[in-house]
C-alpha cells in the first residue's frame, strides 16, 4: 500500500518541472516592475522546488522504474505523455541545480537591476520560460511535444541572446536565429516523415513501429532527426555558429546556454539512437562525427586569445565525447555518455560564470589584457583551478572518471574506428590541458598588464546598484575597465570603478564549484546509476511498457 501511494503520488510531481516555471513566469509578466525583492524570491524558489522535484524522481524512476503521466488523461498515443526514466530523471536535476545557481548569479551581476539595459519584468520571465522549455524536452514522451520543448527554450533563448540590443549581439542572435530556424524546419519534416510512416509520434509506440519499416527508410528517418539534432547539439561540422553566438551575451545567459542547451540535443541523439532506433546502422557514422568534433573543437580552442571563445570550443569538442559513448551502442559506452553529460553541464557552467568574474574583475578576457589575477584576486584563481582541472581530466576528478569510462568503452569495442576515438580522446584531453594551463599562465600566474595595477590607496566608486559603497584597494590591486552587463566590448582605457564582486556572484560560483566536486565525491553512486540508466535505455522494453502497458 506504502509503494502503490508513493508511486501514485509520484505521477502528480512528473509535470511540475513545467508547470512550476512557468506559473512564476506569468505571475512575474502580470506583476510587471513592482515588488522586485518578492519577485527574486519567486524565481529562486520555483526553481529551488524543480530541483527537489528532480531528486524525488531520480530515487522514484531509480526505484520503481520509468514513471508517466498522461496529461490532460487521454491515453497514449492520442495524449500528451510525460516520462521520467533514470536519465530523463537525471537531467532535469542536473539542469535545476545549474539554472538555479545561474539565476541567483545573475540577481547579483545586476542584470535585473532597475540601472541595467536587461528589466526584471522581461530577463525573469524569459529565464523561466527557458527552464520550462528544457524540462519539458527532457520528460517528453512523444516526438511533437519533443519539438515543442525544442521551441520554448529557443524563443526564450532568442531573447537572452539579444538582452541590451547591442550592435554585436543583434548579429549573434540573427545568426542563432538562422541556424536554429533550419534545425526547427527540419525536425517538423522529420516528424512528418515518421508520422507519415508509422501513423504515430509517440516515441514508445515509435519503438514498435520503425524496426517492421524497411531498413533503407529507417536510414532515411534516422538520417533528418539526428542532422536535426546534430545542429542543435553543436557536432561536427554543424558546430560553426556557436562560436560566434554564445560569446557575445552577458555571462549568466552564455553560461546556462553553453552549459545547457548544447546537452538537450546530446539527450535527443541517446533518445533518438536507443529507443527509435536500436542497432548500430549508423553507429561508424557516428563515431567519424565524434573524433571530429573532438579534434576541430580543441584545435579551434588553441588558436583562441579569448576566454569565451576559447571555452566554446572546448565546449564543442566535449561533445564529441558524449557522440563518442552514443556510438559505442555498448552499455559501457552509454554509461560514460550519460555520466559525462551530467559532468560537463555542471563544469562547462562553472567556467563561464567564472569568467564573468574575471571580466568584472580584470575588466576583459583577452588574455592579452590580462595577468595577475592569482595575486590580485586569489579566490578567483581557487574557483578556476578546480573546474578547469576538471575539464582536462585531472585524476580523481569526475571528468578523468568520465573520460576513464569512455575509454574503456572503446578498448571493449576492440574496432579500428574505436581505437581512432581512443586516441582522439587522450589527444583531446591533453590538449585541452594546454589551454587551459595557457589561461591560466596569461590571466592568472604572469605579471599584471599595464593599465591594471592602481595606485595604493586609491578610492574607486562602485557603479554597481548593489555594492552602492566605495572601495579603497590595497598596493598593487587591478583595477579594471567598468564590466556593466550591458556592455561586454574589451575597453582600451581602464576606468576607475569599483571591482568589489557581489556575494551573490561569487556565493553561486562556489556552489556549482563545490556541485561539481560532489561528482566526484559521488562518483560511485552516479556511475552505477549511469549503468543502469544505460541498460534501461538498451532494454528499451521498461519504457515502451511504461507508455503502452505492461499487456502489449
Amino acid at each position: 500500500m506504502g509503494t502503490d501511494y508513493f508511486v501514485g503520488l509520484l505521477h502528480y510531481f512528473i509535470p511540475l518541472p513545467v508547470v512550476l516555471p512557468l506559473f512564476a513566469a506569468g505571475v512575474k509578466l502580470a506583476l510587471g516592475i513592482r515588488w522586485p525583492r518578492l519577485q527574486q524570491a519567486l524565481s529562486v524558489i520555483s526553481l529551488a522546488l524543480v530541483l527537489v522535484i528532480g531528486l524525488v524522481l531520480m530515487l522514484g524512476s531509480h526505484a520503481y522504474g520509468p514513471q508517466v503521466v498522461q496529461v490532460g488523461g487521454w491515453e497514449a498515443p492520442i495524449g500528451i505523455t510525460l516520462v521520467a526514466d533514470r536519465l530523463s530523471a537525471l537531467m532535469v536535476t542536473v539542469s535545476a541545480a545549474i539554472t538555479l545557481a545561474v539565476l541567483v548569479y545573475s540577481i547579483g551581476q545586476g542584470m535585473a537591476g532597475k540601472a541595467e539595459v536587461a528589466p526584471l519584468s522581461v530577463y525573469q520571465p524569459t529565464y523561466l520560460i527557458l527552464v520550462a522549455g528544457v524540462s519539458n524536452a527532457f520528460l517528453a514522451g512523444d516526438l511533437f511535444n519533443l519539438y515543442v520543448g525544442f521551441e520554448i527554450l529557443l524563443t526564450a533563448s532568442y531573447v537572452l541572446l539579444t538582452l541590451g540590443g547591442t550592435q554585436s549581439r543583434m548579429r549573434a542572435g540573427a545568426i542563432y536565429v538562422v541556424v536554429s530556424l533550419v534545425s526547427s524546419v527540419l525536425f517538423l519534416i522529420a516528424i512528418a516523415l515518421v508520422f507519415g510512416a508509422t501513423g504515430t509520434v509517440n516515441m514508445a509506440q515509435l519503438g514498435e513501429r520503425l524496426p517492421e519499416l524497411s531498413s533503407d527508410l529507417r536510414a532515411v528517418l534516422q538520417v533528418v532527426l539526428l542532422f536535426a539534432f546534430g545542429i542543435k547539439a553543436a557536432v561536427f561540422p554543424l558546430a560553426a555558429w556557436l562560436p560566434d553566438s554564445y560569446p557575445t551575451a552577458p555571462a549568466p545567459v552564455t553560461a546556462v546556454f553553453a552549459g545547457l542547451l548544447t546537452k538537450v540535443g546530446v539527450y535527443a541523439i541517446i533518445r533518438t539512437q536507443t529507443l527509435l532506433f536500436p542497432g548500430d546502422q549508423l553507429n561508424d557514422l557516428l563515431m567519424v562525427v565524434a573524433l571530429a568534433t573532438m579534434i576541430m573543437g580543441i584545435l579551434g580552442a588553441v588558436a583562441q586569445t579569448d576566454i569565451k571563445r576559447l571555452l566554446s570550443f572546448t565546449l564543442i569538442s566535449h561533445i564529441g565525447y558524449m557522440v563518442f559513448g552514443v556510438a559505442l551502442g555498448s552499455e559501457q559506452g552509454m554509461a560514460g555518455a550519460v555520466f559525462y553529460v551530467a559532468h560537463h553541464i555542471t563544469v562547462q557552467t562553472t567556467l563561464f560564470l567564472i569568467t564573468g568574474l574575471i571580466e568584472r574583475r580584470g575588466g576583459s578576457t583577452s588574455l592579452d589584457q590580462l595577468g595577475g589575477l592569482v595575486r590580485i584576486a586569489p579566490i578567483l584563481a581557487v574557483l578556476f583551478f578546480v573546474p578547469a582541472m576538471n575539464l582536462g581530466g585531472i585524476p580523481p576528478l569526475s571528468g578523468f572518471l568520465g573520460k576513464l569510462g569512455l575509454i574503456q568503452a572503446g578498448v571493449e569495442a576492440g574496432t579500428p574506428l574505436a581505437y581512432a576515438l581512443v586516441g582522439a580522446s587522450v589527444l583531446t584531453s591533453l590538449l585541452t590541458l594546454y589551454v587551459i594551463a595557457r589561461v591560466w599562465n596569461y590571466a592568472f600566474w604572469r605579471t599584471p598588464s599595464e593599465g591594471m595595477v592602481a595606485e595604493p590607496g586609491t578610492v574607486l566608486e562602485d557603479t554597481e546598484t548593489d555594492d552602492p559603497s566605495t572601495a579603497a584597494l590595497g598596493p598593487g590591486e587591478a583595477v579594471g575597465p567598468s564590466s556593466r552587463l550591458g556592455d561586454t566590448s574589451t575597453a582600451a582605457t581602464p576606468v576607475v570603478t569599483s571591482v568589489v564582486l557581489p556575494r551573490s556572484m561569487v556565493g553561486a560560483t562556489v556552489a556549482l564549484v563545490v556541485f561539481s566536486i560532489a561528482l566526484t565525491v559521488l562518483a560511485g553512486p552516479l556511475i552505477e546509476y549511469s549503468s543502469d540508466a544505460a541498460v534501461e535505455l538498451q532494454a528499451r522494453g521498461p519504457y515502451i511498457e511504461a507508455v503502452l502497458g505492461g499487456d502489449r
